[in-house]
């Protein structure tokens, strides 16, 4: 008996056919419009993790890394931007302060689309973003180096780190306002569509009744250094759409490789979602970050052979293997923390 895809799937797969897939190298050149945007919350896919009581999916991992694939595959930039969107939808989901009755309703139905800024938070013991408490409320001072979706998103989740040591992340509304400037958008090798800015905060307020968690440190960073030494979801995506480019060219040369390396993504995503399905996400870590380079490797060939097949003509803007080639290159950095950077350069290494 066949079992019907989760509707989540079903949606993502009609978003990526009918909105995303045919405009994606229009997209890639004259940024993300609204109506993609507007396509994206009525999905229902922006509440994939939240819970059901606030209008959410509650979906189960393997669903949510699905819908992933199938957005990465069709369009990467709006993939990148709607994907920020979760980490305020989990925090929110896991915060007992009042601003989750505010906000996790509107963000689980995609009445509102969330960005985050707290990677910075990552280079401790370097403050990029200092909090202090200030009338009752907090204090941002410092610079975002990275902001993606502005423009796009309606509010966004802001962290810094206190005097005292604690990672506190604060909801603002995603807008020019006293104390804080976003930089012009910048001009990327991919993903320029994204809509990333850098943001310079000069005395940012914002009320302590905005705060969605305030906590130690190391607490924060126990449970966040893990996460990316998973395989990110995108990188199956592009690779399959690449694979794609090479089962539908007419030469058999073409479609051999498509074959073979369709194995390798098919074991490689295997092992990547049994590790992080693993019950305890600090164990195995060496042998996620070897699934994981892995991934890139199998990614890498894929999108190289999308572009050799094409030849000459992928060198046009409008060519997708080009627009694959470069999202994957995008996706090498995307996240990266100084532990998966040394593991993808000693992989790239090591002779053989």
């Amino acid at each position: 008996m066949t079992i019907p895809p989760h509707p989540l799937v079903t949606a993502a797969r009609g978003l990526a056919a009918e909105v995303l897939a045919p405009s994606a190298e229009r997209v890639d050149q004259e940024g993300i419009p609204a109506s993609s945007v507007e396509a994206v919350k009525r999905s229902g896919l922006l509440g994939a993790v939240a819970p059901v009581a606030y209008g959410g999916s509650a979906a189960p991992a393997a669903v949510v890394r699905e819908t992933a694939e199938i957005l990465a595959g069709a369009c990467c930039s709006t993939w990148f931007v709607q994907t920020q969107h979760h980490t305020p939808v989990t925090t929110l989901a896991k915060s007992d302060l009042p601003v989750r009755e505010r906000l996790l309703g509107p963000l689980a139905r995609g009445e509102l689309l969330s960005g985050v800024a707290y990677a910075q938070l990552r280079a401790y013991p370097r403050i990029p973003v200092r909090v202090t408490p200030e009338r009752g409320g907090w204090r941002f001072d410092g610079t975002v180096p990275w902001y993606t979706g502005w423009g796009l998103n309606d509010v966004m989740l802001l962290a810094g780190v206190t005097d005292a040591d604690e990672a506190l992340f604060a909801f603002t509304e995603a807008r020019g306002q006293p104390g804080l400037r976003p930089s012009p958008p910048m001009r990327l090798a991919a993903l320029t569509a994204s809509r990333t800015v850098s943001l310079e905060l000069d005395g940012l307020w914002l009320p302590d009744d905005a705060v969605a968690l305030r906590t130690p440190y190391e607490s924060w960073a126990v449970t966040d250094r893990p996460k990316n030494t998973n395989a990110s979801p995108a990188v199956f995506g592009v690779t399959a759409t690449a694979i794609g480019l090479l089962e539908d060219d007419p030469a058999d040369s073409a479609k051999e490789t498509a074959g073979a390396l369709r194995a390798r993504l098919d074991e490689v995503r295997r092992q990547a979602y049994e590790l992080a399905d693993h019950p305890v996400p600090t164990e195995r870590i060496d042998e996620r970050l070897a699934c994981k380079t892995r991934a890139y490797d199998v990614m890498r060939a894929a999108t190289t052979a999308a572009v050799v097949a094409g030849g000459g003509r992928a060198m046009d803007l409008r060519s997708p293997a080009q627009r694959l080639a470069r999202e994957g290159m995008f996706l090498l950095v995307q996240g990266q923390t100084a532990q998966v950077r040394a593991a993808h350069l000693g992989s790239l290494g090591s002779p053989g």
